[in-house]
């Protein structure tokens, strides 16, 4: 392909990936809502329907704003060749061709980071503190920042030091090499998440003794299920909305529920919610996505290889001659179509896991318990309860509330 063609195509590709979003979003948000069904009667006023209408009109206007300056931003990089630029900038200095790798994204990754955070600001101390979500302080938000540079540079680093001398050196074999550590890696993570990384940000405590952890581990027993221990996050540090989750393999398997989780369910419903969640691990859905997932990265490695080493994209984008740090950039932009649909399929079984996960609880504990927490999730953080049907096909990894309440209370 013609350099320009290939411009052309780029130009395309992000105009793409700014319109069909958001199509779907503005979609989402002005679905026409109908009455408040039986099922949410005693959960739902007509007054929190529309705080709920409110919030999500907000934040889609909000995303507008975001979406569009990004999209204007990377447009004006790549038909003006800046990108290039910054590129041959760079190379000025002598340094090697790895090295050269390492400053072009860290500088990208710093750039963007500055230019999002007054954006990270708005959304949380104005939408959200607004609609009475926000928990966090202006102390909390910067030292959050601040670990978080901490852990790109030292774990994103690491990882983009070892990704980039393997294309530097090893060629077009690169991509299975890389793949393989990919897939330690993401291991790893699962492993030593709640160990390593959250302690970070979030203090865990182990639940207390109580009716509660007594609930969890009799349900728990009763189904066969280890658990090592059970958490509990103070996310009430940061938000007044609900989580809960799993993490670890095999006799590892840890269970993390917010403290706000917690505040706002009867031990009944907390035991429902474990139930889900050990459903989803007895149906083998965490393994199924760790797979599908590592071959997602196994796909997104292979086609790199073939784009990587073209010279052609490297001059589309600006730069004087081939270039490595160029070409992954341009890859990732001609990627997102592809991992739309690659994301549509995963969403898809997502949400056949949650009804699976759904059922599993509903057979070992109960289906109305579950019921009642998804509707005090659900009202509690605003959610849409009539969502466009598109919108649920292409971006949603859970079934819509009323489809799983329906499964749930009937007979």
């Amino acid at each position: 392909m013609e350099t320009q063609s290939l411009l052309y195509l780029l130009v395309g590709v992000l105009a793409f990936g700014f319109i069909v979003p958001q199509l779907l979003e503005f979609l989402q948000v002005y679905h026409p809502s109908r009455k408040i069904p039986d099922t949410l009667a005693e959960y739902l006023s007509l007054t929190k329907l529309e705080e709920s209408k409110s919030y999500q009109r907000v934040n889609f206007n909000f995303k507008v704003i975001t979406s569009s300056f990004t999209f204007l931003l990377t447009l004006l990089c790549v038909t003006q060749g800046w990108f290039g630029a910054i590129d041959t900038w760079i190379v000025s200095f002598g340094h090697s061709p790895l090295m050269n790798s390492l400053l072009f994204f860290g500088l990208i990754y710093v750039a963007s980071d500055v230019l999002s955070l007054p954006f990270d600001y708005y959304r949380t101390f104005l939408i959200e503190e607004k609609f009475g979500f926000n928990k966090t302080t202006l102390r909390t938000f910067f030292l959050d920042k601040l670990k978080a540079y901490a852990l790109s540079l030292l774990i994103g680093g690491g990882l983009m030091l070892i990704f980039l001398w393997l294309v530097h050196t090893m060629g077009p074999q690169f991509w299975w090499q890389f793949w393989l550590l990919a897939g330690v890696f993401m291991i790893l993570v699962n492993v030593g998440y709640t160990a390593w990384i959250l302690p970070l940000f979030n203090t865990l405590t182990p639940l207390a003794e109580g009716e509660v952890r007594d609930k969890l581990l009799q349900y728990a027993s009763k189904v066969d299920f280890s658990i090592q221990h059970i958490f509990v996050m103070d996310g009430s540090r940061r938000s007044a909305k609900a989580n809960a989750f799993f993490s670890g393999l095999g006799k590892q398997k840890k269970v993390v529920l917010y403290d706000t989780l917690l505040e706002q369910h009867t031990p009944e419903e907390l035991v429902a919610v474990l139930a889900h969640e050990i459903g989803h691990y007895k149906k083998n859905h965490l393994k199924w996505s760790m797979l599908i997932s590592l071959l997602q990265v196994g796909i997104l490695l292979f086609l790199l290889g073939q784009v990587v080493f073209s010279e052609t994209m490297s001059m589309a984008l600006g730069g004087s001659s081939w270039s490595v740090q160029l070409n992954i950039l341009g890859f990732t932009m001609l990627f997102a179509p592809l991992s739309m649909i690659l994301g549509i399929g995963m969403n898809w079984l997502s949400r056949k896991h949650e009804f699976e996960a759904d059922h599993y609880a509903k057979e070992t504990f109960g289906g109305k318990p579950l019921a009642e927490a998804l509707k005090t999730l659900s009202v509690k953080t605003l959610s849409t309860i009539h969502p466009h049907p598109w919108y649920v096909f292409v971006n949603c990894s859970h079934p819509p509330l009323l489809e799983r309440l329906k499964r749930l209370e009937e007979e």
